[in-house]
This record gives structure tokens, sequence and C-alpha cells, in this order.
């Protein structure tokens, strides 16, 4: 089974994008990131036509999330449990034996800011939840947009990242403690070229140089890690013709 997630950036813009990568690399189920809108917009047909069943949950504008599958989707839930939130963040269903769980984790903008203490409030709500899924679901996968690069190895510049959103110890302790609670980074279990990055500024050439950090992930549980057999970053859709910042992340199990 092939699985991915991709920060789209809009699906509206990038639907005949995602329609042919799925063709090209014959990918089984995809969770999506920053669709950016409303469900009654979402291309249910679209993905019908090449085979696909297709969940979402979106807004307007911002956010929005869903996923893709051969398979049939079930159990479709949004967002935590228990956790206030108007932001479209969050789905989770199962497909065949596997619960997954497709995220767009908050920027935080800066430390020190509102949407900082909301990223720190959220991940902590997050880890409650997935721990409590865990407990019900040893088959488990928690993918999408984290906004967290883990380590300085997933940073281009870790000095002049050091302590900046995305890259602060408090965001890489929240990523430690799902990794805790038995998830594994699936990226990390292979050996990866170096300099290997899932995001590239728009600005300053930065694909180009390749200026980028790893911010996009697929943690497997336990029950999961021994089937895992590849995990990798397509950077060809990058290269498109008005791409999304992200490349997809790409498992094989």
């Amino acid at each position: 089974m092939k699985f991915a997630t991709w920060n789209v950036n809009s699906l509206s813009v990038r639907l005949p994008q995602v329609l042919q990568w799925l063709a090209d690399t014959g990918t089984d189920t995809l969770v999506l990131q920053e669709t950016k809108l409303t469900d009654d917009k979402f291309p249910h047909d679209a993905f019908a036509q090449a085979g696909y069943q297709s969940a979402c949950f979106g807004q307007k504008t911002y956010n929005g999330v869903a996923i893709i599958s051969r398979e049939a989707v079930t159990d479709i839930s949004h967002n935590i449990p228990g956790f206030d939130d108007h932001q479209a963040r969050i789905i989770a269903a199962t497909v065949g034996d596997v619960r997954m769980i497709g995220a767009y984790f908050p920027n935080g903008q800066a430390p020190g800011t509102d949407k900082f203490e909301y990223k720190m409030s959220w991940l902590q709500a997050l880890e409650r939840w997935v721990k409590e899924h865990l407990e019900n679901h040893s088959k488990l996968i928690l993918a999408g947009d984290f906004n967290i690069a883990p380590t300085d190895d997933d940073v281009y510049d870790p000095v002049a990242w050091k302590d900046q959103i995305l890259c602060t110890p408090q965001e890489r302790t929240h990523f430690q403690n799902l990794i805790a609670l038995g998830l594994h980074d699936a990226f990390r279990l292979f050996e990866q070229p170096p300099k290997s990055w899932s995001w590239w500024d728009y600005r300053n050439l930065a694909f180009r140089k390749n200026q980028g950090l790893r911010i996009d992930h697929i943690l497997v549980s336990d029950a999961l890690k021994s089937t895992v057999c590849a995990c990798s970053i397509d950077k060809q859709p990058r290269k498109n013709e008005r791409p999304s910042d992200h490349a997809p992340v790409v498992l094989e199990f």
C-alpha cells in the first residue's frame, strides 16, 4: 500500500496537479492539507472519476483537510474532541484496518504571540487525543503538515532558524511527546539523502537553492512500523508550474 501526505496550498488551484500525481504514482491513500475549500465546493466527482473516494473538512480561504482513498473511507471525525476550535485542521477516518489522522498543525506565527499560545494548546490537546486513539487503534498513522522541524537536521540553516517559529524548543518537545506515545517518524526509519526538505519558501529562489525545512511528516504506530518498507519526499511536484510550496511525503507499507 502507498500512502502520502501533501499540503497543496489550495486544491482549487492545484486539483489537476493532484489528479496527475495520483495517476503517475499509483498512490492508494492521500491526506491533503490547506485545501482552502468549503465542503460544498470540494471536487468529490473529479476524484471519483479517477477511482477514489474522498472525505473532506474545510472552510473558506483558510485551512481545510481531506482524505482521498481507493478503499472505503469510514468512521470519519473532525478536529480534536473537547477542544474548542473553529479552524478546520483535522480529519480522521478508517481505511481498511488502519486508522488515519490527517492534520494541518497551526503555524504559530512567533513565540510570545496569541497564535503561538494557540499552537501550544492545540498540540497539548492533540497529544491527549492521540494517546486515547492509540488505545483503540493499534494500527494508526498521524500525517500532515506539522509546521515543526523536529531537529537541526531538518533545517537548511539551523543557526539562522534557532528558536524561530517551526524550530523552537517548545515545538520540538511537542513533536517528541508524540513520538513518546509510541509513534515513529517513518522518514527517519531509513537512511535518507542529506538536506531532504518538504517545504521551500516561494521567496528568494529557496527551492532552486534547496533552502528548505522538513515540516511534513508521517508518524506510524508500533503495529505498523514493521510493515513500513520505504518513506521518501517526492520533490517533482515542487517543480510544477504554479506549485505548492510543499512536496508530498510518501510511505510504502
